[in-house]
Protein backbone atom coordinates (compact mmCIF):
# COMPACT_ATOMS: atom_id res chain seq x y z
CA UNK A 1 0.00 0.00 0.00
CA UNK A 2 2.78 2.33 0.49
CA UNK A 3 4.44 1.90 -2.88
CA UNK A 4 0.46 2.29 -4.49
CA UNK A 5 -0.32 5.48 -2.10
CA UNK A 6 3.12 7.62 -2.93
CA UNK A 7 2.52 9.14 -6.13
CA UNK A 8 -1.26 10.38 -4.77
CA UNK A 9 0.68 11.65 -2.01
CA UNK A 10 2.83 13.42 -3.97
CA UNK A 11 0.43 15.27 -6.23
CA UNK A 12 -1.71 15.74 -3.49
CA UNK A 13 1.52 17.91 -1.90
CA UNK A 14 2.10 20.59 -4.55
CA UNK A 15 -2.14 20.60 -5.03
CA UNK A 16 -3.21 21.01 -1.57
CA UNK A 17 -2.38 25.18 -0.80
CA UNK A 18 -4.40 25.87 -4.66
CA UNK A 19 -7.45 23.17 -3.36
CA UNK A 20 -7.36 25.32 -0.07
CA UNK A 21 -8.03 28.73 -1.85
CA UNK A 22 -10.86 27.37 -3.73
CA UNK A 23 -14.18 28.79 -2.39
CA UNK A 24 -16.16 26.14 0.60
CA UNK A 25 -12.89 24.59 0.21
CA UNK A 26 -12.04 23.03 4.14
CA UNK A 27 -9.54 20.46 4.12
CA UNK A 28 -7.92 18.07 1.64
CA UNK A 29 -6.63 14.17 2.20
CA UNK A 30 -6.20 10.61 0.64
CA UNK A 31 -8.86 8.42 0.48
CA UNK A 32 -11.25 5.84 -1.27
CA UNK A 33 -13.88 7.94 -4.05
CA UNK A 34 -17.33 7.39 -2.67
CA UNK A 35 -20.44 6.91 -5.39
CA UNK A 36 -23.97 6.33 -4.73
CA UNK A 37 -22.87 5.91 -1.01
CA UNK A 38 -20.37 2.91 -2.03
CA UNK A 39 -16.57 3.70 -1.54
CA UNK A 40 -14.67 2.25 -4.93
CA UNK A 41 -10.73 0.72 -4.44
CA UNK A 42 -9.41 3.70 -6.30
CA UNK A 43 -7.23 6.10 -4.56
CA UNK A 44 -8.15 9.58 -4.81
CA UNK A 45 -7.57 13.46 -3.77
CA UNK A 46 -10.60 13.95 -1.20
CA UNK A 47 -11.56 17.83 -0.94
CA UNK A 48 -13.80 18.21 2.32
CA UNK A 49 -16.42 21.02 1.41
CA UNK A 50 -19.10 22.88 4.04
CA UNK A 51 -21.88 22.54 1.66
CA UNK A 52 -21.98 21.01 -1.78
CA UNK A 53 -23.16 23.93 -4.23
CA UNK A 54 -24.14 23.14 -7.48
CA UNK A 55 -21.68 24.15 -10.32
CA UNK A 56 -23.66 27.12 -11.32
CA UNK A 57 -22.92 28.77 -8.19
CA UNK A 58 -19.15 28.62 -8.76
CA UNK A 59 -16.48 29.83 -10.66
CA UNK A 60 -14.44 28.22 -12.79
CA UNK A 61 -11.82 29.05 -10.41
CA UNK A 62 -13.24 27.14 -7.43
CA UNK A 63 -14.42 24.12 -9.51
CA UNK A 64 -12.52 21.20 -8.40
CA UNK A 65 -11.20 19.61 -10.81
CA UNK A 66 -12.05 16.00 -11.56
CA UNK A 67 -8.26 14.83 -11.67
CA UNK A 68 -5.28 16.22 -11.03
CA UNK A 69 -1.79 14.78 -12.62
CA UNK A 70 -3.88 11.95 -13.79
CA UNK A 71 -5.11 11.44 -9.90
CA UNK A 72 -9.10 11.51 -9.76
CA UNK A 73 -10.55 13.88 -6.51
CA UNK A 74 -13.57 13.95 -4.91
CA UNK A 75 -15.73 16.15 -3.06
CA UNK A 76 -17.25 15.28 0.35
CA UNK A 77 -20.05 17.46 2.40
CA UNK A 78 -18.96 17.19 5.57
CA UNK A 79 -20.14 20.31 7.78
CA UNK A 80 -18.10 23.08 9.68
CA UNK A 81 -15.39 22.02 10.80
CA UNK A 82 -14.34 23.72 14.27
CA UNK A 83 -12.58 23.06 17.56
CA UNK A 84 -14.47 20.03 20.32
CA UNK A 85 -14.93 22.91 23.05
CA UNK A 86 -15.00 20.60 26.28
CA UNK A 87 -18.54 20.66 28.27
CA UNK A 88 -16.79 22.39 31.10
CA UNK A 89 -15.08 25.29 29.79
CA UNK A 90 -17.31 28.30 29.24
CA UNK A 91 -19.16 29.41 26.06
CA UNK A 92 -20.89 32.16 24.92
CA UNK A 93 -23.17 31.60 22.97
CA UNK A 94 -23.95 28.52 25.52
CA UNK A 95 -25.30 25.49 24.07
CA UNK A 96 -27.41 22.66 25.85
CA UNK A 97 -25.07 20.35 26.74
CA UNK A 98 -22.29 22.38 29.23
CA UNK A 99 -21.82 22.94 32.40
CA UNK A 100 -23.96 25.44 34.54
CA UNK A 101 -25.33 25.87 37.82
CA UNK A 102 -27.14 27.92 40.77
CA UNK A 103 -24.22 30.05 42.71
CA UNK A 104 -24.37 27.77 45.39
CA UNK A 105 -24.06 24.18 43.87
CA UNK A 106 -21.26 22.84 41.92
CA UNK A 107 -22.18 22.15 38.80
CA UNK A 108 -25.02 20.31 36.37
CA UNK A 109 -26.15 20.92 32.65
CA UNK A 110 -27.49 23.68 30.69
CA UNK A 111 -30.88 21.11 29.10
CA UNK A 112 -31.74 23.27 26.51
CA UNK A 113 -33.35 26.55 25.32
CA UNK A 114 -37.23 26.19 25.37
CA UNK A 115 -39.78 29.19 25.62
CA UNK A 116 -41.83 30.54 28.22
CA UNK A 117 -44.47 33.48 27.34
CA UNK A 118 -42.53 33.68 24.45
CA UNK A 119 -38.94 34.27 25.52
CA UNK A 120 -35.84 32.40 25.12
CA UNK A 121 -35.09 30.68 28.72
CA UNK A 122 -32.49 27.98 29.85
CA UNK A 123 -34.23 24.56 30.80
CA UNK A 124 -32.47 22.48 33.73
CA UNK A 125 -33.08 20.61 37.13
CA UNK A 126 -34.94 22.07 40.00
CA UNK A 127 -31.65 21.22 42.06
CA UNK A 128 -29.32 22.62 39.54
CA UNK A 129 -31.06 25.69 39.05
CA UNK A 130 -32.66 26.26 42.41
CA UNK A 131 -30.42 24.46 45.07
CA UNK A 132 -33.28 21.81 45.74
CA UNK A 133 -36.13 23.96 46.85
CA UNK A 134 -33.25 26.42 48.32
CA UNK A 135 -33.01 29.30 45.67
CA UNK A 136 -35.11 32.13 45.41
CA UNK A 137 -36.17 33.67 41.96
CA UNK A 138 -33.77 36.12 40.59
CA UNK A 139 -30.59 34.08 41.81
CA UNK A 140 -27.52 34.28 39.73
CA UNK A 141 -26.81 31.24 37.24
CA UNK A 142 -23.27 30.49 36.48
CA UNK A 143 -22.26 29.20 33.20
CA UNK A 144 -19.71 26.95 33.83
CA UNK A 145 -20.38 25.89 37.39
CA UNK A 146 -19.00 27.04 39.78
CA UNK A 147 -16.82 23.55 40.64
CA UNK A 148 -15.75 23.93 36.88
CA UNK A 149 -14.47 27.75 37.70
CA UNK A 150 -17.23 29.64 37.20
CA UNK A 151 -17.37 33.17 39.20
CA UNK A 152 -19.69 35.68 40.07
CA UNK A 153 -20.16 37.97 38.30
CA UNK A 154 -17.76 36.82 35.57
CA UNK A 155 -19.61 34.30 34.38
CA UNK A 156 -23.18 35.47 35.74
CA UNK A 157 -25.21 34.56 32.37
CA UNK A 158 -28.82 33.96 33.85
CA UNK A 159 -30.81 34.57 36.98
CA UNK A 160 -33.40 31.65 38.39
CA UNK A 161 -36.57 32.52 36.78
CA UNK A 162 -39.23 29.81 37.94
CA UNK A 163 -38.60 26.37 39.66
CA UNK A 164 -41.36 23.65 40.38
CA UNK A 165 -40.77 23.09 44.36
CA UNK A 166 -40.01 19.01 44.96
CA UNK A 167 -41.22 17.39 47.67
CA UNK A 168 -38.57 15.83 49.35
CA UNK A 169 -38.77 13.78 52.70
CA UNK A 170 -36.20 12.58 55.66
CA UNK A 171 -38.29 9.70 56.13
CA UNK A 172 -41.02 9.18 59.14
CA UNK A 173 -38.36 9.42 61.41
CA UNK A 174 -37.14 12.98 60.29
CA UNK A 175 -37.47 16.09 62.87
CA UNK A 176 -39.94 17.77 61.50
CA UNK A 177 -39.96 21.96 60.66
CA UNK A 178 -42.78 22.88 61.63
CA UNK A 179 -42.96 25.07 64.58
CA UNK A 180 -46.87 23.88 66.17
CA UNK A 181 -45.66 20.38 65.68
CA UNK A 182 -42.68 21.22 67.63
CA UNK A 183 -44.32 23.28 70.20
CA UNK A 184 -46.72 21.36 70.72
CA UNK A 185 -44.69 18.37 71.23
CA UNK A 186 -42.35 20.67 73.92
CA UNK A 187 -45.46 20.92 75.71
CA UNK A 188 -46.64 17.60 76.19
CA UNK A 189 -42.55 16.50 77.47
CA UNK A 190 -42.83 18.96 79.98
CA UNK A 191 -46.46 17.57 80.95
CA UNK A 192 -44.85 14.21 80.91
CA UNK A 193 -41.79 14.94 83.33
CA UNK A 194 -43.79 17.21 85.39
CA UNK A 195 -45.80 13.76 85.80
CA UNK A 196 -42.16 11.82 86.51
CA UNK A 197 -42.59 9.58 83.11
CA UNK A 198 -39.51 8.73 80.94
CA UNK A 199 -42.11 8.63 77.16
CA UNK A 200 -40.74 12.16 75.26
CA UNK A 201 -42.84 12.90 72.03
CA UNK A 202 -41.23 13.98 68.97
CA UNK A 203 -42.76 15.82 66.01
CA UNK A 204 -41.86 14.52 62.26
CA UNK A 205 -42.09 14.72 58.95
CA UNK A 206 -44.33 12.20 57.34
CA UNK A 207 -43.50 10.98 53.71
CA UNK A 208 -43.88 14.04 51.12
CA UNK A 209 -46.40 13.72 48.36
CA UNK A 210 -44.92 11.99 45.07
CA UNK A 211 -43.09 14.46 42.65
CA UNK A 212 -43.19 14.49 38.42
CA UNK A 213 -40.57 16.88 37.37
CA UNK A 214 -36.76 18.12 38.86
CA UNK A 215 -37.14 21.03 36.37
CA UNK A 216 -36.19 24.81 36.69
CA UNK A 217 -35.71 27.70 33.85
CA UNK A 218 -33.68 30.54 34.22
CA UNK A 219 -33.44 34.18 31.80
CA UNK A 220 -30.33 34.81 30.15
CA UNK A 221 -29.20 38.29 30.96
CA UNK A 222 -28.61 38.52 27.07
CA UNK A 223 -30.41 36.86 24.71
CA UNK A 224 -27.31 36.10 22.54
CA UNK A 225 -25.40 34.78 25.18
CA UNK A 226 -26.98 31.27 24.73
CA UNK A 227 -27.63 29.50 21.57
CA UNK A 228 -30.25 26.87 20.53
CA UNK A 229 -28.28 23.98 19.26
CA UNK A 230 -27.19 21.43 21.77
CA UNK A 231 -23.31 20.65 22.04
CA UNK A 232 -22.52 17.27 19.99
CA UNK A 233 -26.20 16.90 19.24
CA UNK A 234 -27.61 20.27 16.90
CA UNK A 235 -30.50 21.48 16.70
CA UNK A 236 -34.33 20.21 18.64
CA UNK A 237 -36.92 19.44 15.81
CA UNK A 238 -39.75 18.99 17.85
CA UNK A 239 -40.89 16.89 20.85
CA UNK A 240 -42.14 13.18 21.11
CA UNK A 241 -43.28 11.01 23.99
CA UNK A 242 -40.94 8.03 25.25
CA UNK A 243 -41.53 4.99 24.41
CA UNK A 244 -39.96 1.68 25.31
CA UNK A 245 -37.30 0.41 23.72
CA UNK A 246 -36.87 4.07 22.03
CA UNK A 247 -32.75 4.94 21.23
CA UNK A 248 -32.12 8.21 22.77
CA UNK A 249 -29.10 9.85 23.15
CA UNK A 250 -27.72 13.28 25.58
CA UNK A 251 -25.28 15.74 25.79
CA UNK A 252 -23.99 16.53 29.22
CA UNK A 253 -21.77 17.92 31.72
CA UNK A 254 -19.52 15.00 32.56
CA UNK A 255 -20.21 12.25 30.34
CA UNK A 256 -20.45 14.66 27.46
CA UNK A 257 -22.29 13.08 23.91
CA UNK A 258 -23.84 9.04 24.96
CA UNK A 259 -26.43 7.27 24.01
CA UNK A 260 -29.04 4.38 25.31
CA UNK A 261 -32.48 3.23 25.18
CA UNK A 262 -35.36 2.92 26.97
CA UNK A 263 -35.68 0.38 29.51
CA UNK A 264 -38.74 0.97 31.31
CA UNK A 265 -41.51 3.13 31.58
CA UNK A 266 -43.83 4.08 34.20
CA UNK A 267 -41.25 4.19 36.76
CA UNK A 268 -42.30 4.41 40.35
CA UNK A 269 -38.12 6.06 42.00
CA UNK A 270 -36.84 7.13 44.94
CA UNK A 271 -34.10 9.59 44.43
CA UNK A 272 -31.97 10.66 46.84
CA UNK A 273 -30.96 14.47 47.52
CA UNK A 274 -28.38 16.05 49.78
CA UNK A 275 -28.84 15.96 53.53
CA UNK A 276 -30.60 12.96 53.78
CA UNK A 277 -33.71 14.35 51.75
CA UNK A 278 -35.18 11.80 49.66
CA UNK A 279 -38.07 12.65 46.90
CA UNK A 280 -40.46 9.94 45.23
CA UNK A 281 -41.08 10.24 41.42
CA UNK A 282 -43.45 8.99 39.53
CA UNK A 283 -44.31 8.67 36.06
CA UNK A 284 -40.39 8.20 35.05
CA UNK A 285 -38.69 6.88 31.96
CA UNK A 286 -35.28 4.47 32.97
CA UNK A 287 -32.44 3.92 30.64
CA UNK A 288 -29.41 1.82 30.75
CA UNK A 289 -25.54 3.76 31.98
CA UNK A 290 -25.29 6.91 29.78
CA UNK A 291 -24.91 9.46 32.53
CA UNK A 292 -23.22 9.97 35.81
CA UNK A 293 -23.00 13.21 38.32
CA UNK A 294 -22.83 16.48 36.87
CA UNK A 295 -24.86 15.31 33.98
CA UNK A 296 -28.45 16.23 35.96
CA UNK A 297 -30.37 18.79 33.51
CA UNK A 298 -29.28 17.00 30.33
CA UNK A 299 -32.18 17.06 27.20
CA UNK A 300 -32.93 13.94 26.14
CA UNK A 301 -33.81 13.34 22.89
CA UNK A 302 -34.44 10.50 20.15
CA UNK A 303 -31.95 9.76 17.01
CA UNK A 304 -34.54 12.46 15.37
CA UNK A 305 -33.50 15.01 17.44
CA UNK A 306 -36.60 15.09 19.29
CA UNK A 307 -37.23 16.16 23.15
CA UNK A 308 -38.06 12.67 25.06
CA UNK A 309 -36.79 13.95 28.71
CA UNK A 310 -34.81 15.90 31.26
CA UNK A 311 -32.12 13.45 32.42
CA UNK A 312 -31.96 13.98 36.49
CA UNK A 313 -30.65 11.04 38.47
CA UNK A 314 -29.35 7.11 37.81
CA UNK A 315 -26.73 5.52 39.50
CA UNK A 316 -23.31 3.47 38.06
CA UNK A 317 -26.14 1.13 35.91
CA UNK A 318 -29.40 3.36 35.66
CA UNK A 319 -30.37 6.43 34.04
CA UNK A 320 -33.58 8.10 35.15
CA UNK A 321 -35.50 11.29 33.16
CA UNK A 322 -38.35 13.05 33.73
CA UNK A 323 -40.87 12.86 30.71
CA UNK A 324 -40.78 16.16 28.95
CA UNK A 325 -44.07 17.10 28.64
CA UNK A 326 -44.93 16.44 32.15
CA UNK A 327 -42.03 19.03 31.94
CA UNK A 328 -43.44 21.43 29.59
CA UNK A 329 -47.15 21.03 31.51
CA UNK A 330 -45.46 21.98 34.82
CA UNK A 331 -43.50 25.05 33.84
CA UNK A 332 -45.85 26.45 30.82
CA UNK A 333 -43.10 25.80 28.28
CA UNK A 334 -43.41 25.46 24.21
CA UNK A 335 -40.45 25.13 21.52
Amino acid sequence: MAEDIKPTQEVLHHACNDLLKKHNVLATGIGYKSSDGQKSPELSIICSVEKKLPKTQLTSKDLVPGQIDGIITDVVETGRIRALNSHTQRHRPAPGGVSIGHRDITAGTFGCIVKKNGQRVILSNNHVLANSNAAEVGDAILQPGPVDGGKFPDDHIANLLEFIPMSLSGGTDSPSDCPIGNSFASALNLFAAAMGRNTRLQAVRIQAEDNLVDAAIAKPLNDGDVTDDILSIGTISGMTPGLLGMAIQKSGRTTEYTTGTIDQIDVTVNVQYGGGLTGRFTDQILAGPMSQGGDSGSAVLDNDKKLVGLLFAGSDSTTIINRMENVFSALGLSL
